[in-house]
């Protein structure tokens, strides 16, 4: 008979006609098979049932008297059972819980070994399949995130495919329904939650598949000018012209408008130069577009121009604008050494370099006061006239020679820190390809 509460007895037969003996045998029988009596007495006269003993709850002292008044031959049923509550110390039904915990864990054990091998057998798996898509996209695609992001995507599903299959042997259907179905939104959450990085993920996936720039490449994004040292999975790194590290978010050079002054070495440079009124302009172009034909490091295709500008208030404005190597040369070097020679031309041709017109008011008036003339009584003393003249030299020791700073900068570069790993190809391996 199961333990636990006593349910109604059904109706028990002994003979077509029960003698007081059987009764009294049959019932203190059942009494004492149950365990939920102590000491049970029964006795039976003239089938009058007497029963006697202890108990701890009232449902079996009633399950008692059910028992005796449903068996054949009973008239009567005296219950004297008493009800004898247990202790509070009484760890009997913590035992049993206990007891029944071990069973279930036993019974489990089958489905945990099942489990642990096919969760064992999804890892491995997942790692192979990670192994094998790198491989199998290396030739195909040419963003390294990319190749990472979809290997680890097929490393997840194959993990997610085992551990549904463990919860549909556990018999948790639902609950590997629900875990499929909310993968995705609990990405979506995720998404919510952490925008900008995911933001900046996505578009470093995006930079390193279109790759608008390379690693050493010279670009101008959000204001910032400066080499290219890394793409990272938040960030790009880059080497400003004056020596400084700047990380700008992917997301920000994703949405800007991004200038690349690598990716065509040719730069065309200007500058403004006026000159008097009284000069001729045809003529003063014709000394500039001189100048700039000579020049070793002025490209002559495409060729350089010299252009009104405007009239001025003093003076007559000259654009020159013209085209160098500036994956070679210095911009601000070379515009340097155009702008010496030009102002050297200007004055062996007599080409006036005025001053823009200033008005001075004097709100009080100027005074005027006479001096004596002393030349006759202080003789004048040898006056040094202050050359005028521009040195000949293509690039003078103050500009220091018309190279790029490139390689300084570079060098720079490699000796300073540079976190994250990087996701674009490098100058000299994309030449080589």
């Amino acid at each position: 008979m199961s333990e636990g509460k006593p349910e109604s007895p059904g109706k028990v037969e002994i003979q077509p006609v029960a003698k007081d003996d059987d009764i009294e045998q049959r019932l203190t029988d059942i009494l004492n098979t149950t365990g939920w009596f102590g000491e049970p007495q029964v006795t039976v006269e003239d089938g009058i049932v007497y029963l006697k003993g202890t108990t701890e709850s009232d449902e079996s002292r009633q399950w008692a008297r059910d028992l005796a008044k449903n068996t054949e031959g009973v008239v009567a049923v005296v219950n004297q059972i008493t009800v004898a509550r247990g202790t509070v110390w009484n760890f009997d039904p913590t035992l049993q819980v206990l007891n029944e915990l071990a069973r279930g864990s036993i019974r489990l054990l089958p489905l945990i070994v099942v489990a642990v091998v096919i969760i064992t057998v999804s890892w491995f798996s997942a790692k192979f399949m990670v192994l094998l898509l790198r491989r199998r996209l290396l030739t195909r695609s040419g963003s390294q995130l990319l190749r990472e992001v979809m290997a680890r995507a097929g490393g997840i599903l194959v993990m997610l495919l085992g551990l549904y299959l463990v919860l549909r042997i556990a018999g948790l259907t639902q609950l590997a329904l629900t875990l499929v179905g909310g993968t995705g939104l609990i990405g979506l959450v995720l998404g919510i939650a952490f925008r900008d990085i995911t933001e900046n993920f996505l578009a470093s996936l995006f930079l390193s598949l279109q790759q608008p720039f390379r690693e050493g490449d010279l670009v101008e994004v959000a204001s910032v000018t400066g080499y290219v040292q890394r793409l990272t999975a938040r960030t790009t790194v880059l080497m400003t012209l004056d020596g400084n590290q700047v990380q700008v978010p992917n997301s920000t050079v994703f949405k800007s408008t991004l200038r690349n002054f690598t990716s065509n070495p040719n730069r065309r440079e200007d500058f403004i130069v006026g000159i008097g009124y009284d000069d001729s302009i045809s003529f003063a172009q014709e000394v500039a577009l001189k100048v700039l034909a000579e020049h070793p490091a002025v490209l002559q295709e495409p060729e350089p121009l010299v252009l009104v500008e405007n009239l001025g208030p003093s003076t007559v404005n000259l654009r020159i604008y013209f085209w160098l190597d500036g994956g070679q040369l210095s911009w601000a070097k070379v515009k340097s050494s155009v702008i010496r020679f030009i102002k050297r031309a200007f004055q062996d041709a007599e080409i006036s370099l005025p001053d823009e017109a200033r008005e001075v008011t004097f709100p009080a008036g100027v005074p005027v006061r006479m001096m004596e003339d002393q030349s006759a009584s202080e003789p004048a003393g040898p006056v040094q006239a202050k050359s005028t003249a521009e040195p000949e030299t293509v690039a003078t020791k103050a500009e220091a020679g018309l190279e790029s700073e490139a390689e300084e900068i570079k060098k720079q570069a490699l000796s300073s820190w540079t976190p994250g790993e990087n996701l674009l190809t490098t100058s000299s391996s994309a030449d080589t390809n």
